[in-house]
């Protein structure tokens, strides 16, 4: 949600700050914009809708924007509809504003403000930022001790990048609930919201801290918490496994779909070793053994797509483990005072580990302090906040996710949460020696059956041929295969903009029976499993109603294709694992549909890859 790229250097930095902001694209945005400062002045431009509007309209002025030091930004709407008034930079006198994140208490604020004479050109809570920092930079002519002062007037979760035309070597950077990182180098210095944008010139990086102001400089960077100077770590990283480009793939979500077999190998070798008898690594969360073993309840948070995944690790842990375990939607978890039980394994799940609602949930347990509470980050990115602020780190090692609607991030979350399940139920004899060796021989197949299941690319794409023209779909499973129902049901909404709903296959005659009509697709998820029984009396009651029926069934069903009856043989996989390797061919649905749609693929309307407001 929304981007920030700032530099200060020797050498003109609009390139910098332009390359920046296109590796930034995935996180969702209607309009771009940057300010560099160039002869006491601040030169400005912003553009409705693509980065490449921007970079067109600064490569017809180049001159102008030959600066070294300056701030650009990506803006996802949340205050103010978009349009280049509302787009990012702000500006008042000689500062400069760019923002992610909300500033709650704006309206109060601005009042106050358009009581000292200040007026408002755009609809955003963020230009009260900058005309509170002009005001009182008046006031001390000093713009970090002007930013130290303005912050705690600020209610919300946030991000600032600062620069003033008086302050031509000085970069003021604020961490408040949105993430921001400090690109190190050589005698220029960097910030933005990701590494990401920055590793063309960097491969350094300073994390900041919640509630860091840093002052950056071509030569320094010095960092404050709380008023007093920090020191805050530099970490280096391997750029190569940040690789970001397309290759051969028309989009970023179908090169990511087809990474995962080999995300999910990665995932699973980080655990299992797998010698002449599968077994647990000895150093898998070694260290983490003692809080492990008395876990007695499993707590799951998440939002959206990672949400489902700790849907499927319901089922797991409450049938393997028999450990009681309750998934909450973190938005709604926050808000209800919830009773967390003592010993409780509290797992947050987030692609990005930047989400909002899911860190306030983790924070809001964290204050109430329940007995023998251990809370764990499963998560994608190792330097992100969520990591940062829980007791175990388990990684998902999917690679760079860059497509909005996550594919590989999600079946290496199942994988993770498999392995997680499995070193819970070893520590606490939960799981006998023959079931933890059969999976994790199964999870040793698990890639190839993710390459058979790309191999239905084609007949996928020939079925969606069926959707291009649909209002509305159902998506239906029962047991294991529900939440990937509702997986399936987000991803065809999110990029194809076909409304959508995933359902539990048995609640048909509790009110969807109701819509199934010659014009409604069902798609159904049908591996040879306990429930697969049920499953075909469900099929039987949308079929005698005229419904079109698209299966995903495995070949021991033996399913037969026949008239609004149409089959996809999916690989035979063990029933536990089943919900991974199905995760694809909804994948593949959605996107071939997304296509012939003419829909944008990796950048849907009105999303963001990395949701990091309310």
């Amino acid at each position: 949600m929304c981007g920030i790229v700032g530099a200060v250097a020797e050498r003109n930095i609009a390139n910098i700050l332009l390359e920046g902001l296109k590796r930034l694209e995935y996180r969702g945005y209607d309009s771009a914009g940057l300010t560099v400062v160039r002869n006491g002045e601040l030169h400005r431009e912003r553009q409705v809708g693509k980065v490449l509007a921007l970079v067109n309209a600064v490569a017809n002025d180049p001159a102008n924007f030959d600066g070294h030091i300056g701030i650009a930004h990506t803006r996802w709407a949340t205050h103010g509809e978009p349009a280049q008034r509302n787009a990012h930079p702000h500006v008042s006198g000689k500062i400069a504003v760019v923002h992610n994140g909300i500033v709650e208490n704006y309206a109060e604020l601005k009042e106050d403000l358009i009581a000292k004479g200040y007026e408002f050109t755009s609809q955003t809570d963020t230009e009260v930022v900058a005309h509170l920092i002009n005001d009182v930079y008046q006031k001390t002519s000093d713009l970090l001790e002007a930013v130290r002062t303005v912050t705690p007037l600020l209610h919300g979760a946030f991000a600032l990048g600062i620069v003033h035309v008086d302050s031509p070597e000085e970069l003021i950077a604020v961490r408040l609930g949105s993430p921001l990182v400090i690109g190190v180098g050589i005698g220029e210095n960097f910030i933005a919201s990701d590494q990401l944008a920055l590793l063309p010139v960097t491969n350094r990086f300073m994390y900041l801290e919640e509630g860091d102001i840093a002052n950056i400089t071509r030569e320094q960077i010095r960092v404050y918490a709380d008023g007093v100077e920090v020191s805050r770590k530099v970490h280096e990283i391997d750029a190569k496994q940040h690789n970001a480009d397309k290759g051969e793939f028309k989009h970023y979500m179908l090169k990511e779909i087809y990474e995962q077999p080999d995300a999910v190998a990665r995932t699973v070798e980080m655990a299992v070793d797998n010698g002449e008898t599968a077994k647990l690594r000895d150093d898998f969360l070694d260290r983490h053994e003692t809080k492990l073993a008395g876990v007695k309840h499993i707590q799951v948070l998440a939002c959206g797509t990672s949400y489902h995944a700790g849907m499927v690790a319901k089922y797991w842990f409450e049938n393997l483990t028999r450990l009681p375990c309750s998934v909450e939607i973190a938005s709604e978890f926050r808000y209800r005072n919830p009773v967390v039980v003592d010993n409780s394994l509290v797992v947050c799940i987030s692609q990005s580990g930047e989400t909002a609602d899911t860190l306030s949930a983790l924070r809001e347990i964290q204050k109430h302090k329940p007995e023998g509470l251990v809370s764990l980050a499963l998560c994608n990115v190792p330097t992100s906040s969520l990591v940062r602020e829980t007791d175990i780190f388990l990684p998902t090692l999917a690679g760079p996710e860059i497509g909005v609607a996550s594919t590989k991030a999600f079946t290496t979350q199942l994988v993770a949460l498999v392995l997680l399940l499995l070193k819970i139920g070893v520590v606490q004899q939960r799981i006998d020696n023959e079931r933890l060796t059969s999976l994790l021989e199964n999870l040793h197949k698990l890639p190839g059956q993710l390459h058979a299941s790309l191999k239905l690319d084609a007949p996928i794409k020939a079925m969606s041929e069926s959707f291009e023209e649909k209002k509305s779909c159902l998506f239906l499973g029962r047991g294991l295969q529900f939440p990937i129902a509702l997986e399936g049901a987000l991803k065809l909404k999110e990029i194809s903009y076909i409304h959508a709903e995933g359902y539990a296959a048995g609640e048909l005659k509790h009110g969807p029976l109701a819509l199934v009509d010659k014009d409604m697709p069902i798609v159904v998820l049908a591996p040879k499993d306990s429930m697969f029984d049920k499953l075909k009396a469900n099929m039987q009651e949308v079929h005698a109603r005229h419904g079109e029926l698209f299966v995903f069934a495995s070949e021991a069903s033996q399913m037969v294709a026949e008239d609004r009856l149409h089959v996809v043989y999916v690989p035979d996989v063990c029933e536990i694992l089943a919900p991974i390797v199905y995760s694809v061919p909804v994948q593949l649905l959605s996107y071939h549909v997304a296509v012939m749609r003419g829909t944008d693929v990796d950048q849907p309307r009105n999303l963001a890859k990395s949701v990091t407001v309310e």
